[in-house]
């Protein structure tokens, strides 16, 4: 792996590495880790890199890569920037022979979005997104569940996901991470939904399969900021069912806390981010169930077990969700340049569809708020 951006001081970009390295499938072997020269060869050192392969730009980079007789070479990029600096280094790696693997959201823009997915159908190079929750393994046996008909026809979807980071004015105080999201030319048109927007409508798309015909959404922001940290957001999907989105990042005291519950016509289930290894199963005519995860659980699918690395009473948790769509993405990529077809169970980890549908969201969110909360045609092209 070669990576764009993560250097010093970046919080995603280590953890992008850590969940690379967990299955020992992965090794970090250049980078081009800062916009400047300086501390992406600081980083790079702090890092272990050979220093021939720490470079001043991504350019640098992956020309020198594809040219260069390195051993071990680089199989994909890992692009771990902020949002308005991944459309060009992915096509750049993408047009010179690297699979790719990019942080959410997809890009700055839809219309990037929509020139990436060609790029990645033109190259026919494997591309993933790291939506992280669709790594849990209790998220893999919920759309187990669903996809088998568990439930019945699904009805209603709803989902909150509250964070409370933003709470005060912190990019006031130059914090990093607060600078650039609050930004729009470097986040793009959504704030709170680039940020945690994007992970919701993943989540409801992976799990449930369903697919959003219109919404209707109402944003705000504090502290004049330019772009939104509050939302809430009405749903309508294709198969006739409604859901409803809470996203904020401004609710005081709240961490990560992400929830999904799907109501089906014989009963529901329930994921959340602050108990993980739990799904709760509710039923119209028997007591309520509570799967737990295991290694050793007989009863939960292949799609779960394959993600689980410990015995159950072992939790397992963000890093681990993280390592599954890595490992699946070596798999794939390992089978692809083997002349194989990768296993389903392997190829499991968001691609350019999840990427551009988030980036379409965004946009139809965004204009549904600005039409005064109208509802907007969900329309992928």
């Amino acid at each position: 792996m070669g990576m764009v951006g993560g250097g010093i001081d970046s919080f995603i970009g280590e953890v992008h590495r850590m969940a690379a390295r967990l299955d020992n499938q992965i090794e970090l072997i250049c980078g081009a880790l800062s916009s400047t020269e300086e501390r992406s060869l600081q980083s790079g050192k702090i890092l272990g890199l050979n220093p021939e392969r720490i470079y001043r730009s991504y350019h640098e980079m992956i020309n020198k890569e594809v040219t260069a007789n390195y051993i071990p070479s680089m199989a994909f990029v890992s692009i771990v920037t902020p949002n308005h600096l991944h459309y060009q280094p992915a096509r750049l790696a993408l047009e010179s022979g690297f699979h790719v693997m990019v942080d959410k959201p997809l890009t700055h823009s839809v219309e990037e979005a929509y020139n990436l997915r060609q790029v990645v159908k033109a190259t026919g190079k494997l591309f993933g997104i790291t939506y992280t929750y669709a790594g849990y393994p209790m998220v893999k046996e919920a759309r187990y569940l669903i996809s088998n008909d568990t439930f019945g026809k699904i009805r209603k979807v709803n989902v909150d996901y509250p964070q409370g980071w933003l709470t005060r004015n912190i990019e006031s105080e130059k914090q990093k991470q607060a600078s650039w999201r609050v930004d729009p030319a470097k986040s793009g048109k959504g704030g709170a939904m680039g940020d945690i927007g994007t992970h919701v409508e993943n989540i409801i798309h992976y799990t449930t399969g369903l697919e959003i015909e219109e919404l209707c959404a109402d944003l705000s922001s504090r502290y004049n900021r330019k772009l939104d940290d509050d939302a809430s957001i009405l749903l309508r999907f294709t198969n006739g069912a409604s859901g409803s989105v809470r996203a904020s990042q401004v609710l005081s005291g709240e961490e990560n806390s992400l929830k999904i519950s799907v109501y089906g016509e014989n009963g529901s289930l329930e994921w959340s981010h602050t108990d993980p290894n739990s799904l709760i199963l509710k039923w119209i005519d028997k007591p309520t169930q509570v799967y737990k995860a295991g290694a050793e659980k007989s009863y939960l699918s292949r799609a779960a077990k394959n993600n689980m690395r410990l015995p159950s009473g072992h939790p397992e948790g963000f890093i681990e969700a993280f390592a599954n769509i890595y490992r699946n993405f070596a798999y794939a990529i390992k089978s692809v340049e083997a002349g194989k077809s990768p296993d389903l169970e392997n190829f499991d980890f968001p691609g350019i569809e999840d990427g551009l549908r988030g980036m379409v969201f965004i946009e139809t969110v965004v204009a549904s708020s600005n039409a005064g909360c109208k509802w907007k045609k969900f329309e992928i092209k």
